[in-house]
């Protein structure tokens, strides 16, 4: 695969025993949040920074990353199709500068998971707790790698040890 511009190299991140149905529920909740949040940051006013915030987040990561993991994608695209239990190596190519990426993503969410618990109007619920696990299993396995930590397969990860 072929990065952006200005990548001299990617690095290979292996997600071990990538739970299939677990990364489609998180997909679809992550889609969720994104359009809930992008209709309130459409609007938002001063009590509103939450949601702009993540969707600039999310707008620079993918300006950024998009499109570098194509063939990655789809291969989740097809295990998902194919209603496939486990990936026994989803593997992703990221630049370097997809760590620091990552944490800032894993951030925000988290402050987002708590803006959709405080907030009022709201159709879209917090993160369940499975797909949180997931999630931060899933962004900690990048920045852990990128930092030259041995990946961690999901069953024997903190996050699904802690579910």
């Amino acid at each position: 695969m072929t990065g952006g511009a200005g990548w001299d190299a990617l690095t290979t991140v292996h997600l071990l025993q990538l739970p299939v149905p677990l990364s489609a529920r998180a997909r679809e909740h992550f889609e969720g949040l994104m359009r809930e949040f992008f209709l309130i940051a459409a609007g938002a006013g001063e009590d509103d920074q939450v949601p702009a915030r993540l969707m600039q987040v999310v707008d620079s990561i993918m300006a950024q990353f998009g499109g570098i993991n194509t063939a990655a994608d789809q291969r989740l695209d097809d295990a998902m199709d194919a209603r496939a239990e486990v990936i026994a190596d989803h593997v992703l190519q990221v630049p370097p500068e997809a760590g620091p990426a990552a944490k800032a993503m894993g951030d925000v969410l988290d402050e987002a998971d708590a803006y959709c618990r405080d907030g009022e109007h709201l159709l879209t619920l917090a993160t369940p707790p499975d797909c949180l696990a997931y999630r931060r299993w899933y962004l900690g396995e990048v920045v852990g790698q990128l930092n030259g930590e041995p990946p961690v397969p999901w069953p024997d990860s903190a996050e699904a040890r802690g579910l």
